[in-house]
C-alpha cells in the first residue's frame, strides 16, 4: 500500500519536528513493514512552470514524423518556440514547461536546442517525464481553472499540481487487514507516537431501513447495505487537483470526478464503494448468490460466467455486478451521468476471497474485502463520497437513505490481565496491558480475584475482527510495546535419545548427495494438472491421484505434488534462461496421494482437540512419502587441461541415487524400463533385493524429448526420483561389524552367455546368491555382443573375489564356489557359461 505523507499528516497531528523516516520506523515497529521511501517531484529542479500554448503549426518531415512548432506563453515577455511530437494539445490549453536550466527525473537536463529546423526553447512535458505517473500517452493538460481562477503563467508547476510529496510503501500482510486505509495506518502512526487521531469516519447510523432506493438482501453472504441516491451531478466536472495528485501518489489512475471520488473514500476509509447510473437500474436492488447458467458482462468487458458460490447484486435485469469484485458494464457510469445510487456494503470476506481468485479479479476493492472490512463504516463512508459528490460535481444528496442488514456484535474475551506478562516473558504491567487495549480502540472492564488477581473483559471495536482468543490480545501488546521488551531467553532441553534411525538415515542422505556436488533446493509443493500432461502421466497414473485444495495460493496450482520433478524443472528452466547452464539441483521433500479416506475433518478450535479427534484427522490426512529428486543440466567437468568437458548424462542421473543408497549401507539393482518422464530405453529402475522378492525405490535417467521441451529444458537433460522414505526402510539398522580378513583373496574371473533382454544385475544378484559367504567383491568388467556369442545372446564377464575370515581358501574351495555361483545364474538367467 502507498501512503502519501501529506494525507498521513491530516489525519494525524505530528509534531512538527517528525521526520518521515521516524514515521516509517514507528509504522515498522507496530508492524506496517515499510518498505521504501518515494520522494515524487523530488528529482525534478530548476524552472518548471505553468505554461499556454498560444498557437502552433504542425509540420511533417522526410522521417515520417509529424511535430509541432508552438508558441507558449510562459509569463514572460515574449512567448517561447518549442517543437513538440504530442497531439493531444490544442490552443489555449494550459501545459507544463520545463525551460532551459531544468532538471527532470533521470537527470535530463533541458536546454535549448536547435531540431527539425527550429530552435526549441524549453519541454512541454507529459506526466511520466515529471516522474509523477506513467502515463506517457501525451503531455498533461492542466484545468483551465484551479482554485476558482486560471493558473498563474510562470508559476511553479510542481507546486501548481501539488505533487511534490513523500510515499511511503507499505506491505500490510493479510492478518492486519484493518490497516489497509489510510484511516488505519493513521490510527496505527497516532498510538506508536502517542498523539491524538480523530476518525473521520465513526459510526453514526440512524435507525436502519428502507427510505431511499429499494434494497433487498437475500444471502447470509451480505451483512449489511447502505445505499444514497445523489442527483445532479455535473458530468462535465473534473477531479480537482489535490484529488488527482493523491490518487496517483497512492498508485491510482485518475478517471472521472465519480469513480475518482469513490476510489479515494475507499482509499481513506477502507471501505469499498460502488456507484450505479441511476438511470440505468431497473428496479431494486438484490443482493443474492448466482444462479446456474447466469453471466455478468464485468466493467472491463468480458463476459463471466457465474458459479453459483458467487455473490451478486442483481435488480429486474439480473446480475449488475460481482459483490465486493466488480461491477457490471451495464450500470458504469458514462460521460453523460447525472443520477447516481452510490453503494457501501459489508461482504462475507471468504466469499469474496474465493470469488476474486475463481474469475482472477484482484483488485483494490476485493483485496480489502477478503481481507476484512470494518462493517460499521458503509455508512460514514457512503455520506463522505455523498458530500465530495455535493461539493466538487454539484449534486443534490436526497434525504433518504437506505440502510439494510445491521452491525454485527463483536465476540468478547476474557484474559488475566497478568497473560502477557508472562507469555511474552517481559516484565509488562497490567496497567501498560490495559492502557495498549484502551488505545487500540479496545473496550476494556475487570474486576478483581481474591485469588487469581485482575481478569479483563475485553470487547474489540468493529475494525478488529482478528481480536478473537486471548493469545490474539497477547500478540496485540507485545506488537504495540515492541518485541524489544521481550528477554531472549533459550529453551532448556530434556533428556531424550537423540535422532531416530530415520532422521539420521535422511540427515546422512542429505550431507551425501550435497557433498557428491549437488544443491539443494526447496520448491513449492503445488502442482496443475496440466504439469501432469506435460510430464506424460498416464489417466491411471499413481501420480494422477492429486489431492485438491480448497483455497490455493494460485488458481494455476490447485493441487499438492504428487511428485517433485514439476519444481525441479521449473528451477532449472529459470535457470538456464539466465545463462546459468551447468545446473545439478536436487529435493527432498514430501509428495501428497490421494487415497480413500474420506477426507480431512475440521475439529472445534475453541478447545484442545482430544486424542481421538487428532487420531482422526491424521488418519484421514493422505499418504505422504517423502521423496528425493534431482535434475542435471550442461557439464559435470568444464572441459580444461585435464581433457574435454564431460556432459551430464543418465549416469549422473544414477550416481545421484547411488550416493543416497551408499550413505545407507544399501545395495541397489538396476534394470531397463519405461515410465514418464523418462525417454524409453534411456530409463533406469532401481529396486532393492529382499528375501520377499524386488522392491521398486524409483527410476533415474535421460528425460523424454517431449518432456525436455514442454517444460523448456535443455536437450538430453536427465533427472531422478526415488521414495527416500522407501529407501530407508530397507537400510540395514545397525549390528556386529565384521573383522577383516588377515588371509589372502582369492580371484575368480567368470563369463555366462545370457539372452540380451536379460539384465547385467540380475544375472550379477543370482551370482551372489549362489557364490555364499566366501564372495567378498563382484564386478561386472566385460560386455561383448559380436561374432563369437549366438545372434540375440550376449557375454557377461564377472571378476569375483573370495576370502575367508579364518584361513586362506583352497583352490577348490573358490573353484566350488564359483560353480555353484554359475549354477544359479543358469537356473535363474538362463546361463550358459562362456567356453
Amino acid at each position: 500500500m502507498r501512503v502519501p505523507m501529506s494525507w498521513l499528516r491530516e489525519l494525524v497531528t505530528l509534531p512538527p519536528s517528525t521526520t518521515t523516516a521516524q514515521v516509517a520506523e514507528t509504522l515498522t515497529r507496530a508492524g506496517l513493514q515499510v518498505e521504501r521511501i518515494e520522494n515524487i517531484g523530488g528529482e525534478v529542479s530548476g524552472p518548471v512552470v505553468v505554461g499556454k500554448v498560444l498557437e502552433f503549426a504542425a509540420e511533417s518531415h522526410k522521417n515520417g514524423k509529424t511535430i509541432r512548432w508552438c508558441h507558449v506563453d510562459v509569463g514572460e515577455q515574449d512567448p517561447r518556440g518549442i517543437v513538440c511530437g504530442a497531439d493531444n494539445f490544442a490552443p489555449g490549453d494550459y501545459v507544463v514547461v520545463a525551460l532551459p536550466g531544468a532538471v527532470l527525473p533521470g537527470g535530463f537536463e533541458i536546454s535549448a536546442r536547435k531540431t527539425y529546423g527550429h530552435v526549441s526553447d524549453g519541454m512541454i512535458c507529459a506526466v511520466d517525464e515529471l516522474g509523477i505517473g506513467k502515463d506517457h500517452s501525451g503531455i498533461l493538460i492542466l484545468p483551465e481553472t484551479i482554485g476558482g481562477e486560471p493558473p498563474a503563467l510562470g508559476a511553479d508547476a510542481m507546486d501548481v499540481l501539488m505533487v511534490r510529496d513523500e510515499v511511503l510503501e507499505v506491505d500490510v500482510t493479510p492478518d492486519i487487514g484493518y490497516a489497509l486505509s489510510m484511516r488505519g495506518v493513521a490510527r496505527e502512526l497516532a498510538q506508536g507516537l502517542g498523539v491524538d487521531f480523530v476518525d473521520p469516519y465513526l459510526p453514526n447510523a440512524p435507525a436502519w431501513g428502507v427510505e431511499g432506493y429499494p434494497v433487498r438482501i437475500d444471502s447470509d453472504k451480505c451483512v449489511n447495505f447502505v445505499a444514497i441516491s445523489l442527483t445532479g451531478l455535473d458530468s462535465k466536472a473534473s477531479s480537482p487537483l489535490w484529488m488527482s495528485s493523491r490518487l496517483s501518489a497512492a498508485g491510482m489512475r485518475p478517471i472521472s470526478l465519480g469513480v475518482d471520488i469513490t476510489n479515494y473514500v475507499m482509499l481513506e476509509s477502507g471501505q469499498p464503494l460502488h456507484a450505479y447510473d441511476a438511470g440505468k437500474l431497473s428496479g431494486p436492488i438484490v443482493v443474492r448468490t448466482a444462479e446456474p447458467g447466469e453471466k455478468l458482462e464485468t466493467l472491463d468487458g468480458v463476459t463471466r460466467d457465474l458459479d453459483p458460490e458467487d455473490l451478486l447484486i442483481t435488480d429486474d435485469s439480473g446480475p449488475i455486478g460481482l459483490a465486493g469484485v466488480m461491477g457490471g458494464a451495464t450500470t458504469e457510469l458514462s460521460d453523460g451521468t447525472t443520477d447516481i445510487v452510490l453503494e457501501a456494503a459489508h461482504f462475507d470476506p471468504v466469499t469474496i476471497g474465493r470469488s476474486f481468485r475463481r474469475h482472477k479479479l484482484l483488485s483494490e476493492a476485493s483485496m480489502r474485502f477478503a481481507r476484512g472490512v470494518d462493517p460499521a463504516v458503509p455508512l460514514a463512508a457512503a455520506r463522505m463520497a455523498a458530500r465530495l459528490m455535493d461539493e466538487l460535481g454539484g449534486a443534490e444528496i436526497r434525504e433518504e437513505i437506505t440502510m439494510v442488514g445491521s452491525i454485527p456484535a463483536m465476540p468478547g474475551c476474557r484474559i488475566r490481565a497478568d497473560l502477557p506478562a508472562r507469555i511474552l516473558g517481559a516484565p509488562i504491567s497490567e496497567e501498560q496491558v490495559i492502557e495498549v487495549f484502551r488505545a487500540s480502540g479496545i473496550k476494556v472492564s475487570g474486576d478483581k480475584d481474591e485469588v487469581t488477581g485482575e481478569w479483563l473483559s475485553l470487547r474489540p471495536p468493529t475494525w478488529r475482527s482478528d481480536l478473537v482468543d486471548p493469545y490474539d490480545y497477547v500478540e496485540e501488546v507485545g506488537r504495540k510495546i515492541g518485541l524489544g521488551v521481550v528477554r531472549p531467553e533459550l529453551p532448556r532441553p530434556l533428556m531424550g535419545r537423540g535422532y531416530t534411525f530415520e532422521q539420521s538415515s535422511r540427515a546422512a542422505v542429505l550431507d551425501a548427495v550435497a557433498g557428491a556436488g549437488f544443491v539443494e533446493l526447496i520448491t513449492l509443493p503445488f502442482i496443475s494438472g496440466e504439469e501432469l500432461d506435460k510430464l506424460g502421466c498416464e489417466a491411471n497414473d499413481p501420480r494422477r491421484a492429486v489431492v485438491r485444495l480448497a483455497n490455493p495460493l494460485a488458481d494455476t496450482q490447485p493441487f499438492m505434488r504428487t511428485t517433485l520433478l514439476p519444481g525441479l524443472f521449473v528451477a532449472l528452466a529459470r535457470n538456464t534462461s539466465r545463462s546459468n547452464d551447468d545446473v545439478f539441483v536436487f529435493e527432498c521433500g514430501s509428495v501428497f496421494l490421494a487415497n480413500d479416506k474420506p477426507g480431512s475433518l475440521m475439529p472445534d478450535v475453541s478447545r484442545r482437540p482430544r486424542p481421538d479427534e487428532i487420531a482422526a484427522v491424521t488418519g484421514n490426512l493422505p499418504d505422504q512419502p517423502r521423496m528425493l529428486a534431482g535434475v542435471m543440466a550442461g557439464e559435470w567437468l568444464p572441459a580444461g587441461w585435464q581433457g574435454p568437458a564431460q556432459r551430464a548424462d543418465w549416469r549422473h542421473a544414477v550416481h545421484l541415487v547411488l550416493v543416497a543408497a551408499d550413505a545407507l549401507g544399501v545395495e541397489l539393482g538396476r534394470r531397463n524400463a519405461q515410465r514418464a518422464p523418462w525417454h524409453p530405453g534411456r530409463c533406469a529402475e532401481l529396486f532393492v533385493t529382499t528375501r520377499e522378492g524386488d522392491v521398486v525405490v524409483g527410476h533415474a535417467g535421460e528425460l523424454h524429448p517431449k518432456v525436455a521441451k514442454a517444460f523448456g529444458l535443455p536437450a538430453r537433460a536427465c533427472a531422478t526420483e526415488i521414495n527416500l522414505d522407501a529407501l530407508i526402510a530397507l537400510a540395514p539398522r545397525g549390528g556386529q561389524v565384521s573383522s577383516i580378513s588377515p588371509f589372502p583373496m582369492t580371484k575368480e574371473d567368470v563369463a555366462v552367455v545370457v539372452d540380451q533382454d536379460v539384465t547385467a544385475s540380475s544375472v550379477q544378484q543370482a551370482l551372489v546368491d549362489g557364490a555364499g559367504e566366501l564372495l567378498e567383491s563382484i564386478r561386472l568388467f566385460d560386455v561383448y555382443i559380436g561374432d563369437q556369442v549366438e545372434q540375440g545372446r550376449k557375454s557377461l564377464a564377472f571378476a569375483l573375489g573370495f576370502r575367508a575370515p579364518d584361513r586362506t581358501l583352497k583352490a577348490a574351495e573358490a573353484s566350488a564356489a564359483r560353480d555353484a555361483a554359475v549354477a544359479m545364474a543358469a537356473e535363474r538367467c538362463g546361463a550358459v557359461l562362456r567356453a
